[in-house]
């Protein structure tokens, strides 16, 4: 007789491992809380998701236990997954980068192909079916397979039921956190330039040092700032707001200046344009919202004229151009993360298999766990990986 296998979530970690197991033979049910299966990849990478890396190391993931996620990676790596691929008909676009896309550049086919062809292998998707009596799923079941995602994207259904099942069967919890989320900045400047974009260099100071810098693009909001620079620091922001910690963030406005050529550039403007105001001379640098917000922060009149500005008064507008400091008070919370860290503790999960080392034949698989990548395809890769281990053991 076929194994009956129990899947609880029907994400990117749910549908791959009910395929994975169906294709082996398994008799799969899925069961999913919303009216439609893999929500959250079909808003992934703005709609197009990334579906992939073609590099993974264990460098690109945080855990309290980084090295995790190093015989998932290698026993399926980008070339096995692309391999699988090719074989349903999803073709991959893969970026000089290394992050994957599906070739149709939209993520409704990733979700449509991945749905029909589980369906033809005879996985049945319960959707609107929420579990709340796991025990009693384990015990009609040959094999269950949590993959209930995290609390990230709540709008999509992203919630702490996978915690709250590990946790009747022993299992302790690493605390989560928001992650690939914007920032809350203690600043009513950086709101006043709202809805402005560029591309800066971000660098993260926790309890005054300098600790990491990433460029990217940097959008200010109404709460803060966003943008891809913002969603890759926010990872150490996060864990680091969750410890107490005091956490900054220095912008550097123009990454291509240096302090002394962009004070002399400055001061060579004004003196060319002696008539000019100091707002008009900056707009020509910077866009008009960061130069009135730029020159707020220095107390200074935007009305001053080119032939007021001297040295002094172009290095203190250059050095707050390239080292500009807000306060980071909060995320923007669950709600808003692509990801969450933290999860299950991983030292209570087997690392070959995914299996619980408190309850047999209970896996646990994808983001519930306390594996968290960087933006890039990352997390789909471990998604798809810890399924891959996952079903190799149920179905051996």
């Amino acid at each position: 007789m076929s194994k009956k296998v129990s899947i609880i979530g029907a994400g990117a970690s749910g549908i791959f491992s009910a395929i994975l197991c169906a294709k082996a033979g398994a008799k799969v049910e899925v069961y999913e809380q919303n009216t439609k299966i893999a929500k959250k990849i079909l808003v992934s990478g703005n709609g197009r998701c990334n579906i992939s890396n073609r590099q993974l190391y264990s460098s690109d993931y945080f855990s309290q236990n980084p090295s995790f996620v190093e015989f998932a990676l290698e026993s399926f790596n980008f070339n096995k997954f692309e391999k699988f691929c090719n074989e349903i008909g999803l073709f991959l676009n893969v970026l000089d980068d290394g992050r994957a896309y599906p070739l149709s550049n939209e993520a409704k086919s990733v979700v449509k192909i991945f749905e029909d062809y589980a369906k033809g292998l005879g996985v049945v998707f319960h959707t609107q079916t929420p579990v709340s009596d796991i025990k009693k799923l384990i015990k009609e079941s040959d094999a269950v397979i949590v993959a209930t995602g995290s609390r990230a994207g709540e709008h999509l259904g992203g919630n702490s039921d996978g915690e709250e099942f590990a946790v009747e069967f022993g299992h302790t919890l690493v605390a989560p956190y928001p992650s690939l989320v914007q920032l809350h900045l203690n600043s009513e400047i950086a709101k006043k330039m709202s809805g402005v974009k560029l591309n800066a260099e971000v660098t993260l100071i926790l309890n005054g040092v300098k600790d990491i810098s990433l460029s990217g693009d940097v959008l200010f909001t109404n709460y803060g700032v966003s943008g891809f620079a913002i969603l890759d620091i926010s990872q150490a922001v996060s864990s680091a707001l969750l410890e107490f910690q005091a956490v900054d963030i220095s912008i550097n406005l123009l990454p291509a200046f240096n302090m002394q050529k962009l004070s002399q550039h400055i001061s060579k403007l004004a003196q060319n344009m002696p008539t000019l105001s100091i707002l008009d001379i900056l707009v020509g640098i910077i866009p008009l919202k960061i130069a009135n917000g730029l020159l707020e922060e220095l107390h200074i009149s935007n009305a001053i004229k080119g032939k007021e500005i001297h040295t002094k008064l172009s290095k203190r507008i250059a050095n707050l151009m390239l080292n500009w400091k807000f306060e980071v008070e909060d995320t923007h919370g669950f709600r808003h993360a692509e990801v969450s860290g933290g999860g299950i503790n991983t030292d209570e999960i087997d690392d070959k298999t995914m299996m619980s080392k408190k309850q047999k034949d209970l896996y646990f698989v994808g983001e519930v766990l306390d594996v968290v990548g960087r933006r890039g395809g990352y997390n789909f890769a471990f998604a798809w990986a810890s399924a891959y281990l996952t079903a190799q053991n149920i179905t051996k």
